[in-house]
């Protein structure tokens, strides 16, 4: 009897022991980093991440507010709240089984029999009955099945968290991206106003000089196409306006008609300083990148939770309550019972489907490994290309300021020529369009420069905070 104890005590031991063995705590897999970024020219740099609030180093009021709307109100962002509220939830379900299930009942019943005593054989016999019971079922998690579930599900609602910075961090560029997009559609619209203006002025001066003589019909009809070229600019520019105000409106969540146009220039916005920091450091600033390495974390749960149900299922139930026939009986000692029952279940045969569950847990995993590593990967390629758009945009904008200096300075000098009878007012009109086309040009190159510079913040991730896990929002512990 001793012997067989010992035993039964060493293999209740051993059961637990046996959950450990199967656990195994999950390691995010080795993704090769470049030493350096191509776009800083082979040079290391330092480790710095941009501020959480990174829309605010373009000293934009208007865009800040904006930006703050939208993180209030745009719709694709507070569904992805929700979706992340409902990841929460679904790791307070799959937490549950790791603690016991507790239930209360009682019935009250009153029953009408013929007895079967020899005395009153016959004769009907009227009973009362009053339960009240307490139950609690537990299944053992001998083998980590239920807490690697568990880890699973909260490995997804980290994910979900993620996933919502990753919204906010597209929101919030896209309301920069087309705020920009508005101011400098405004001043283009400005602009192709007064080239119109300024072509129109001239085709009056070419008929002014026709009808004294001194040019031709030729010269006219070449004045009045390019009076109807510049005038066609206008409305796809006015399009273009309402289309941006329309989108914008969307991304803070109003309707279009509340929509107003904004008093900035494009020169005003400030150009920031954007460092990029270490390469090595970009994958834990990105939130695209650590949802899929929470995913991964999921689906290595999963396999975890596959293979152990290879092994016994043990459960215990106990309930305990008081029973009486009569009601101010019911809670006296004599009336009280209870029951403790323990089972265990074992598959022996399943053709095959704990086999092929186990295989698609690992078929899971090994897509999620292949998504990381893509979004790894492509996190490091994004800014690569966001460096030399930054880059480039930068030396665009240089070149476009020195033109449209020189043709502001242009324009200056034939006003001046004019004014001393040296040139006519064709010289003026055709410098002055020459300036307006230079301002035009100059408006595009910043409003590419800021794109870039907005799509080099994006890439790196923007500077969101980590958010609390669920289980420091206590979702599980």
């Amino acid at each position: 009897m001793t012997s067989r104890k010992n035993r039964l005590a060493f293999f209740l031991v051993l059961l637990p022991l046996a959950g450990c063995a199967l656990w195994s705590d999950f390691e995010p897999p080795e993704t090769p980093k470049p030493e350096a970024w191509k776009g800083q020219g082979g040079e290391a740099g330092v480790d710095s991440t941009p501020d959480a609030d990174w829309w605010k180093s373009f000293n934009s009021p208007v865009l800040t507010g904006m930006v703050e709307e939208a993180s209030q109100s745009n719709f694709d962002l507070n569904a992805a709240v929700a979706r992340m509220k409902q990841a929460d939830a679904q790791a307070r379900i799959a937490g549950a089984p790791l603690l016991p299930n507790v239930s209360a009942g009682g019935s009250v019943g009153r029953s009408r029999a013929l007895s079967t005593s020899v005395t009153n054989a016959g004769q009907p016999v009227v009973s009362n009955a009053y339960v009240g019971t307490i139950s609690a079922s537990y299944e053992l998690d001998f083998w980590g099945k239920n807490y690697a579930t568990a880890q699973a599900a909260q490995s997804l609602a980290v994910a979900s968290r993620f996933d919502k910075e990753t919204v906010a961090l597209t929101v919030s560029s896209a309301v920069a991206d087309n705020y920009f997009d508005i101011i400098a559609t405004k001043e283009r619209l400005l602009i192709a106003e007064n080239n119109a203006g300024s072509a129109e002025r001239l085709l009056e001066a070419i008929k002014n000089r026709f009808d004294a003589g001194t040019s031709s019909g030729l010269d006219v009809a070449q004045q009045e196409n390019l009076l109807a070229t510049e005038r066609a600019k206008i409305p796809p520019l006015t399009q273009h306006l309402q289309q941006a105000l329309d989108a914008q409106a969307i991304l803070l969540g109003k309707l279009p008609e509340n929509m107003t146009l904004p008093d900035e220039k494009l020169a005003a916005i400030a150009l920031p300083e954007v460092a990029p920091g270490l390469p090595s450091k970009l994958l834990e600033r990105r939130p695209d990148v650590q949802s899929a390495e929470a995913q991964l974390a999921a689906t290595h749960a999963n396999i975890i939770a596959a293979r152990a149900d290879f092994f016994p299922n043990i459960g215990l139930t106990a309930s305990t309550g008081y029973e009486s026939a009569a009601l101010a009986a019911l809670f006296k000692p004599g009336s009280m019972v209870f029951s403790l029952t323990g089972s265990a279940t074992q598959v022996l045969f399943d053709n095959g489907q704990l086999v092929g569950e186990l295989d698609v847990a690992k078929a899971q995993y090994e897509e999620s490994l292949q998504n990381y590593r893509k979004a790894a990967f492509s996190a490091f390629s994004d800014v690569e290309d966001a460096l030399a758009a930054a880059k480039q945009a930068e030396e665009s904008e240089k070149d476009q300021q020195e033109a449209e200096q020189s043709a502001h300075k242009a324009y200056d000098l034939s006003k001046q020529q004019m004014d001393n009878g040296i040139v006519d007012i064709t010289v003026l009109l055709n410098t002055q369009r020459a300036w307006y086309d230079a301002q035009d040009a100059l408006l595009q190159a910043r409003f590419t420069h800021l794109q870039a510079l907005v799509g080099l913040y994006k890439a790196l991730g923007g500077g969101w905070e980590i958010a609390p896990t669920p289980a420091d929002a206590g979702v599980m512990s």
